[in-house]
């Protein structure tokens, strides 16, 4: 069984955000850059599968700039058997549409079984990538998982939904969507760490892939630094606090 996991090279959520001003773009070099926690958690489940079954092969697949050979090279260090890297100045700021068709096109040329990506990436919040990528590539879609199990027959999973769970199963291939309710990676040892160096990398440019001119585009129209936040309001308990508290509230339409 192949498995391909989709990375994404975010900020850390422990830094602030920004934006470019002039771009539009978010600013990569505001602070460091990570692999996405939940894409963690999806190589997790990859590595676990792997340690059930010695033949399954494992590879990472990501879409970004220069920078992101670290992630996918961390990647290596934590289990991945190889890695996939598509990057193209042509896609600098590509939106949703534009990355999933990209990705499809790149697990077309990789192969694959199983996909299996994070439900949402934590810079962007949209959460529709992979079912894009499963929309041009005609895979069932498992997405929101809580828990999954992968084997030559197909994959049986648990999914969130508002009443609960709820049980789904598909044949392979198919793409999955993990969620937070996965196990956290595990962490690179030293055998790992000098094994990556060794482990290969494979580089794809938009000229490598059979992708279609896009037919359109998002486009930035202005972008505008978020303002100072205002200093709250303070009350001093005077025997009257409880009544100014309850006007600040229906002031501000919050009862």
């Amino acid at each position: 069984m192949k498995i391909v996991v989709l990375l994404k090279q975010v900020p850390d959520t422990a830094d602030e955000r920004k934006l470019d001003l002039d771009t539009g773009l978010q600013d990569r070099d505001a602070s460091d850059l990570v692999i996405d926690e939940i894409n963690e958690r999806a190589l997790e489940l990859a590595l676990r599968s792997k340690d059930a079954d010695k033949s399954t092969e494992v590879v990472v697949l990501s879409m970004g700039p220069d920078s992101a050979s670290t992630s996918v090279r961390k990647a290596l260090s934590i289990g991945a058997d190889a890695g996939v890297h598509v990057v193209d100045d042509g896609l600098a700021g590509a939106d949703a549409a534009r990355t999933a068709a990209v990705l499809a096109a790149a697990l077309k040329n990789v192969g694959f079984d199983v996909v299996i990506a994070g439900n949402e990436a934590t810079d962007g919040r949209g959460g529709v990538v992979p079912a894009m990528i499963a929309e041009h590539l005609s895979l069932p879609l498992l997405g929101n998982l809580v828990s999954a199990e992968l084997s030559a027959d197909g994959v049986r999973a648990e999914r969130q939904v508002s009443a609960g769970t709820q049980s789904i199963s598909a044949p392979l291939p198919a793409l999955l969507t993990v969620t937070e309710s996965f196990d956290e990676a595990r962490f690179p040892n030293f055998k790992g760490i000098l094994s990556a160096k060794k482990k290969k990398i494979t580089v794809l440019t938009l000229a490598d892939l059979d992708v279609p001119a896009p037919s359109g585009r998002t486009t930035m129209v202005n972008t505008t630094e978020r303002p100072a936040r205002a200093a709250g309001v303070k009350l001093t308990d005077d025997g009257t606090s409880a009544t100014a508290l309850v006007e600040f509230l229906a002031s501000n339409r919050l009862i």
